[in-house]
């Protein structure tokens, strides 16, 4: 056997054993309507049979670009299940720093991307929203991300003007 093709092999089962392990329905003992890897056109036609299965999924997802899509449209068994707000929660938590940055000026990237996931009519809105409670959202640089996450989400929800139809 050439020495390329035992890396191969090795690489393949190590991938294949990698994935069954890593099943987070699994761990969970919950149900999914898609494996290890994630949502597209792999996971229409596979579903979440887990092992080497996975693998041609996420080959299948690749080639195709339909998770990508997806993702980005809803399709595909990429649709959020209704959890927009836990969404936004973790755009927020996962992106405080740059988000507190554009909270403080009103703009940014972050800030319409978080507008964006809530279905927010207006970034500009939402932007000055936000910015005029940021001091009751980041009420020290103790506070946990959590915290912080809910009480942008709350400020997105309870503002009527801002027009979040995801939140």
């Amino acid at each position: 056997m050439k020495m390329t093709s035992f890396f191969a092999l090795a690489a393949l089962s190590t991938i294949a054993l990698s994935a069954s392990a890593a099943d987070p329905a699994a761990k969970m003992g919950g149900a999914t309507k898609y494996g290890t890897a994630g949502c597209g056109l792999g996971s229409i036609i596979l579903g979440d049979k887990k092992g080497i299965m996975q693998i041609f999924a996420a080959t299948t997802n690749g080639t195709s670009a339909s998770q990508t899509f997806g993702i980005t449209s809803g399709t595909s068994n990429c649709d959020d299940g209704g959890t927009n707000i836990q969404t936004a929660k973790g755009f927020v938590e996962a992106n405080r720093e740059a988000l507190a940055k554009d909270i403080a000026r009103g703009n940014g990237e972050s800030l319409a991307a978080l507008a964006t996931i809530g279905g927010c009519s207006d970034t500009r809105t939402v932007g000055a929203a936000l910015q005029k409670n940021y001091s009751s959202i980041f009420t020290s640089a103790d506070a946990t991300n959590a915290a912080v996450s809910d009480r942008v989400v709350s400020s997105m929800k309870s503002d009527a003007s801002l027009s979040c139809a995801r939140l």
